[in-house]
């Protein structure tokens, strides 16, 4: 039988299923797990959110719709991200995707030749290294910095950067380190995507996941980067509805263009209702955001607090998302082996730094997308198990 090809066999599954997995099975022998690992809200999908996806079902709102999404959609979303931004934004510059991965993948795909460079964050979302393989790209990772926020190592970037570089991936705020790349930092990067005549994507996920009153900028606002920025945003995080698959692209009308055709042969549209609790998300009453972020808020203050009592490990402060990225290099054992011993040993799930990339070693990553409750568990469990080792 004829082998697979180039594109899918360096793929591998995201580690945050493979812990799932794992937690899942211990659980089925009986045994007590802790869930640090899973990086989605625990509210449920708000009330009038959810009436609005029944309400078209409903009303016979089951048909295909326009590949790019729906008309008015659209138009609500290019009106309240350009808002959320400072940003002019036509609806003819919108997509509407299934989720935000066809965000990331579709643009890499349409603007990514074989043997084209990619610049991404190490550690960094798992589907950066995967769509920049699949699209036939080289990638590229540039470290980032605990003493930066978890911004991009300037001096290593600025050395990766070269006129080979077709696409710069960025990710603010930031899984798995929850840092929030300052907008020095963000001119500094587009001077040199202007000097080097490259394509941005910018994954904004997480942009109104925002602590302390801070904000994070798109380095779509910086003069003359919105022609060359791929924003990528989504419903998933800020209102809770991992499950309906809903994202969006914000992208020059030409390439909008182009990605509306790989829908077309992908997926074929993004289904109607999800496209109409949308429209209610968007519109209507903003007041569960508040509160998930407050609540977010206390939840990693909680964490924190916790997790730096525990002898040798350290964390900063995550300034967005809902990650702690604690440093546990003075245990001298990899990531991966912590984390394989924590759920085996302490009954606590959490992902390894290298599940997103070599920079990640010496990390592990815990969620706060959790119960106070299931956090002062999890992180206790954590510390006692750190304590019983000899350094």
């Amino acid at each position: 039988m004829k082998t697979f090809t180039d594109r899918v066999t360096p793929l591998r599954p995201e580690g945050a299923y493979a812990v799932l997995a794992k937690a899942q099975a211990l659980e089925a022998q009986g045994k007590r797990i802790v869930h640090l690992e899973i990086g989605q809200p625990d509210f449920p999908t708000p009330v009038n959110v959810s009436e609005a996806g029944i309400d078209a079902i409903q009303n016979g709102k089951t048909k295909y719709t326009p590949p790019a999404g729906i008309p008015q959609f659209r138009e609500i979303i290019a009106d309240y991200a350009g808002r959320l931004r400072g940003l002019k934004i036509n609806p003819a510059q919108v997509v509407v995707g299934c989720g935000s991965k066809p965000g990331l993948f579709f643009p890499t795909l349409a603007l990514v030749a074989p043997g084209d460079e990619v610049i991404y964050p190490d550690p960094g979302f798992p589907t950066y290294e995967a769509m920049i393989r699949v699209a036939g790209g080289i990638p590229v990772p540039v470290p980032l910095l605990e003493e930066n926020q978890f911004s991009f190592d300037l001096d290593i970037f600025d050395e990766k950067i070269t006129d080979r570089t077709k696409l710069i991936v960025l990710n603010s705020p930031g899984n798995p380190t929850g840092g929030v790349i300052p907008l020095k930092d963000l001119k500094h990067i587009a001077e040199k995507a202007r000097e080097h005549d490259c394509w941005v994507l910018s994954d904004e996920i997480y942009t109104q996941l925002v602590y302390d009153g801070g904000s994070a900028h798109s380095i779509a606002e910086v003069d003359g980067m919105l022609e060359r920025t791929v924003i990528v945003d989504g419903f998933s995080k800020t209102y809770s509805m991992t499950g309906w698959r809903l994202g969006y692209m914000i992208t020059p009308t030409a390439l909008a263009e182009r990605l509306e055709l790989l829908i077309t042969h992908a997926t074929g549209c993004t289904a109607a209702f999800t496209q109409y609790a949308g429209m209610e998300a968007l519109t209507g009453p903003q007041e569960f955001v508040a509160k998930m972020v407050t609540e977010y808020q206390d939840r990693r203050d909680r964490m924190l607090e916790l997790v730096n009592a525990i002898p040798g490990v350290h964390a900063q402060k995550p300034q967005g998302a809902f990650y702690v990225f604690p440093n546990v290099k003075s245990y001298g054992m990899s990531s991966k082996e912590i984390a394989t011993r924590l759920i085996d040993e302490a009954g606590v799930a959490i992902l390894a730094g290298t599940d997103f990339g070599q920079g990640g070693e010496g990390y592990i990553r815990l969620v706060y997308a959790v119960s106070m409750e299931v956090i002062e568990e999890g992180v206790e469990k954590m510390g006692a198990w750190f304590k019983s080792l000899k350094r």
